[in-house]
Formats: structure tokens, C-alpha cells, sequence
């Protein structure tokens, strides 16, 4: 545990909760400029459209979810699809509603201590398990990160002005 600036302990969930919320929010800004009209774009064949994209940071909160309701969460791949959106105004939505969802479920079971296991499996095989904190991490946090950098190479790509993320960019000076 570490101390906020009034001497009281934080958990560790909840530094892992204030960081999402950080996170979060820098990505929405990005997602508030997603063009509807180009929701079927992508950069390259190989590539998800930008809808595709843009609704995958509601999967990767979905994550923190089960990181931090289940001990074990399976995926069975027949069934199993990902988030879907069709508009802007959807995407944000959702984003929004997958954000409090997590930080809920953070909220709500600190008993459930950071460091104690977390299982995925996909049809019935155990393909992770870690600390809650690792797995968090991984499978919430990084993955937001990492999308949002492919989220700004496609903004710019379609010209769209590209919002900061922990500096100014080209397009917004700070």
C-alpha cells in the first residue's frame, strides 16, 4: 500500500483504478474524434476498420470487470463475439458505461486483493493466469494503451486532428 497526500493507505486496486480513470479519459478524447463516416475504413487490408477498432477499448474494459468479479473467467470461441458499434454516439456510450462497470467492480470487491489469481480460459483450456494486478495490466491498462497509439496513426492517416495524450501533439499544442 502506498499514501495519498492525506497520509491514508491506498490500496492497491484503487491506485490501479485511479490509473484507468487517467487512461480512460485520455483515450476518450481520442474516440470523440472517430469520424461516423468512416466507421468501415482501414489502413490496409490485414488491418480492423476504425468502428472495429474503436469498439475494442470497450472489450479491453470488459477485462477489468471479470479481472476483478471472477476468479476464472471462460471464453468459448463459438459463442464468444466482440463488441460492436454503429455509430459515434453508440461507441461513446458504451465506453462510458464499460468504464463504470470496471471501476465498480474494482470498487465493490476489495477483498479481492491485487495480487491474488486470476484465470482465462478459452474453450476450457487455462491460456492466462496471474495476479490480478499483472493480468490487469495486460489485459486492461496496456491494452488500452497500445490501441490508442493504432487509434492515432489512423486519425492522422484520415486526417483528423489527433488530440494529446501525455504531451502535445501536431496538431493541439498545450
Amino acid at each position: 500500500m502506498t499514501t495519498d497526500d492525506s497520509s491514508m493507505p491506498i490500496s492497491r486496486v484503487d491506485r490501479l483504478a485511479s490509473i484507468l480513470r487517467t487512461e480512460a479519459a485520455t483515450t476518450r478524447r481520442h474516440l470523440e474524434r472517430v469520424p461516423d463516416e468512416q466507421f468501415g475504413w482501414r489502413p490496409h487490408a490485414k488491418s480492423s476498420a476504425l468502428g472495429q477498432l474503436s469498439a475494442h477499448f470497450i472489450d479491453c474494459l470488459n477485462f477489468a470487470h471479470a479481472i476483478f468479479r471472477e476468479d476464472v473467467t471462460a471464453i468459448d470461441m463459438a459463442t464468444w463475439r466482440p463488441t460492436k458499434v454503429a455509430s459515434l454516439a453508440e461507441l461513446l456510450a458504451m465506453f462510458d458505461g464499460a468504464l463504470e462497470t470496471a471501476l465498480t467492480a474494482m470498487a465493490t470487491h476489495p477483498d479481492r486483493d491485487a495480487s491474488g489469481t486470476w484465470q482465462m480460459s478459452v474453450n476450457g483450456m487455462v491460456r492466462i493466469s496471474r495476479d490480478r494486478e499483472a493480468a490487469f495490466n495486460d489485459m486492461t491498462l496496456h491494452h488500452l494503451i497500445h490501441h490508442r497509439g493504432q487509434l492515432t496513426v489512423y486519425l492522422r492517416l484520415l486526417d483528423v486532428p489527433v488530440a494529446p495524450t501525455y504531451g502535445p501533439t501536431a496538431d493541439e499544442r498545450m
